[in-house]
């Protein structure tokens, strides 16, 4: 699973001319699903996303994450961040899940977000969306699960980080 991580003073995700969720301060969440993700992914991005320190604290050093600023969240599903252009002038989404999976990781990641307190706001699964933002920093992160997806569609779980037990 990948996250393309924006922190934004304003974003908005607009379907058919409706606005479908806009957030002011915040992070813009472009969330893509591959094949082998779980659960356990969702999980592990979630909790990244929502802790992850890219907020600037009254020093103006990024010490604040989403859950300590009370930031919004937009979420976007975007499969094309498995396109694969290594080969050809065309890119391929071999690695991408399909949209059974993707929606079903898609929603339980925003009710993950949602049960942790954070105003979340979605555009549309597999909607033709057209996605407004102010960028600010800009501050634009690619985030990744524990299992990864090379460009040959292969899969790796990331080893855990050791422990620094202090014992």
């Amino acid at each position: 699973m990948r996250a393309l991580i924006q922190r934004v003073t304003s974003a908005s995700v607009t379907v058919d001319g409706q606005i479908t969720g806009q957030i002011k301060n915040g992070l813009l969440v472009l969330l893509g699903v591959a094949k082998p993700d779980t659960a356990a992914d969702t999980n592990y991005l979630v909790e990244k996303v929502l802790n992850l320190r890219v907020f600037n604290d009254s020093a103006g050093r990024m010490n604040l994450s989403l859950l300590d600023t009370g930031g919004g969240l937009l979420c976007v599903s975007q499969f094309t961040l498995y396109g694969d252009t290594r080969k050809g002038r065309r890119p391929g989404f071999d690695a991408a899940a399909p949209p059974e999976q993707a929606r079903a990781l898609y929603e339980y990641f925003v009710a993950a977000a949602r049960r942790a307190g954070v105003q979340v706001e979605t555009g549309i699964f597999q909607a033709d969306m057209k996605v407004a933002l102010v960028n600010d920093g800009p501050v634009t992160l690619m985030l990744e699960s524990i299992t990864k997806i090379d460009g040959a569609g292969l899969t790796s779980t990331t080893p855990p980080l050791p422990s620094h037990d202090s014992t």
